[in-house]
């Protein structure tokens, strides 16, 4: 049996409580009026917000002087009446985005709280994924794993609930993550006014449930099954288990895909792509595989699992190079498609993200592409528990800027830094992360132990 040592208990009390300070600070600092909004604008002269006004002040100064020229020829009254037309125009203009920024000030530590709940959440329901595979299949190196990818599981519950909750609360019109939520913006847009039967309120929560309900009662049901299987004396909880996933596979496939659709896809409306689901998979997928070995090979490290040898550590690790090089070709796939079409309702989401948060776009990519291509192509250095963790530590961290780019720069636009509510959420969740999963391997033996397939997975070489 697993025992939960004080010292990461600690560790993660400590990491909760830095990182729920960390959010506090982000909402409290977020501006309550437009005035508030200048100052934090001006505060960061030369970032990404100042910069655009200040550029959008110089053309409007342009445009004045042209026109200016161009009608010195007019009557008094005439030249008058533009300038007071043009004025109130300005004036109007300059209204509206003030207070859009406002609201994107304001969505900051909402969205800052999203991407690193989902961060976690999805890398679970990536874990939930593997899981299923590898029992539908019946494969016979990984039973020995199963145990601790039952473990990660179980943060699905708790991390489910708070993405859960961050969704009703947009619903309920508390922030602007979501802009088809927000009934002034619909009945001026006549897209999302055509999008209204799918996305309201009601049945996105419905939907959002059925989604969550689904995930947890197999991870539940299975996790039943697969301890009942170690006091059996018959195989009939092993092939019901095998059963079981093989079905839940299909309803995962498509709750996935239609979960990647309303939870980040719909935070940019009019925008969409036939490939997001995939694309989304491949980034939990990938991830939920790096936590499986870095979480075993610290239990390794503390003399557990002792029958898991390189061989398994190796399959890991390769799974981690495969799944890196599929998500890079669904990435590149959508980006060259969009890039090379060049239609203006579906190349804005690159222009924004290229032009806005160009690092943290092209970044993500020399994280989530070259370094796993560079450090795991060896096959000897899949095998080595160090240089493992080390890349699985650059895959997460490129993983968590892949979903900050798909979130951020619909939800605040070019109003972006990473500061207090960013590091505050990703320490808040990494330490109710470690604590759920594991609380939850000390609930059952670390090495199952009738699985028909245990022997195999002891004596797995490659």
């Amino acid at each position: 049996m697993y025992t939960f040592s004080n010292r990461l208990k600690i560790a993660s009390f400590i990491l909760m409580a830095v990182g729920a300070i960390g959010i506090a600070i982000g909402f409290m600092s977020a501006p309550s009026n437009v005035a508030e909004a200048k100052a934090i604008v001006a505060a960061h002269a030369g970032g990404h917000g100042d910069a655009h006004a200040t550029e959008d002040h110089a053309v409007s100064h342009e445009a004045t002087e042209t026109h200016d020229e161009d009608h010195a020829s007019m009557t008094d009254h005439a030249v008058s009446s533009d300038a007071h037309e043009t004025e109130a125009h300005s004036e109007d203009h300059s209204a509206a985005h003030d207070e859009h920024v406002l609201h994107q000030l304001q969505n900051k530590p909402w969205a800052a709280l999203y991407v690193a709940a989902f961060f976690f959440f999805m890398i679970a329901l990536g874990v939930l994924a593997f899981y299923a595979i590898q029992r539908a299949a019946q494969a016979g190196w990984s039973p020995l794993l199963f145990r601790v990818m039952e473990g990660i599981t179980a943060y699905l519950v708790p991390g489910g609930i708070i993405v859960f909750l961050i969704l009703v609360v947009s619903v309920a019109h508390m922030n602007h993550l979501f802009v088809w939520m927000d009934p002034e913006v619909v009945a001026h847009d006549k897209l999302i006014q055509g999008k209204a039967g799918y996305l309201n309120g009601p049945f996105f929560l419905v939907r959002a449930a059925i989604f969550l309900s689904g995930w947890i009662a197999y991870r539940w049901y299975s996790r039943k099954l697969s301890l009942a299987q170690d006091a059996a004396d018959d195989n009939t909880n092993f092939v019901k288990n095998f059963r079981l996933s093989a079905a839940f596979l299909v309803f995962y496939l498509v709750t996935e895909s239609m979960m990647s659709w309303d939870w980040i896809m719909s935070i940019d409306p009019h925008w969409f792509s036939t490939l997001f689901g995939w694309y989304i998979f491949a980034s939990m997928f990938v991830s939920g595989i790096t936590v499986i070995a870095l979480v075993t090979i610290y239990l390794k490290s503390k003399g557990l699992l002792e029958q898991v040898n390189d061989s398994h550590i190796h399959d890991l690790a390769k799974f981690m190079f495969g799944i890196s090089v599929f998500w890079t070709y669904l990435w590149f796939s959508q980006f060259m498609l969009i890039w090379y079409s060049n239609i203006p309702e579906e190349v804005t989401y690159y222009v924004t993200r290229i032009q806005d948060y160009n690092l943290p776009f092209f970044g993500m990519l020399a994280l989530n592409f070259i370094f796993p291509l560079l450090l795991l192509m060896n096959s000897d250095f899949k095998r080595v528990n160090w240089f493992v963790v080390m890349t699985g530590i650059v895959i997460l961290a490129g993983h968590y800027l892949d979903i900050f780019n798909a979130i951020m720069p619909s939800a605040v636009g070019d109003q972006w830094f990473i500061g207090i509510p960013e590091i505050g959420a990703v320490l808040f969740f990494a330490g109710l992360f470690i604590y759920t999963v594991f609380n939850a391997l000390t609930k059952a033996p670390i090495t199952p132990k009738r699985n028909p397939f245990i022997e195999e997975s002891k004596h797995f070489h490659y």
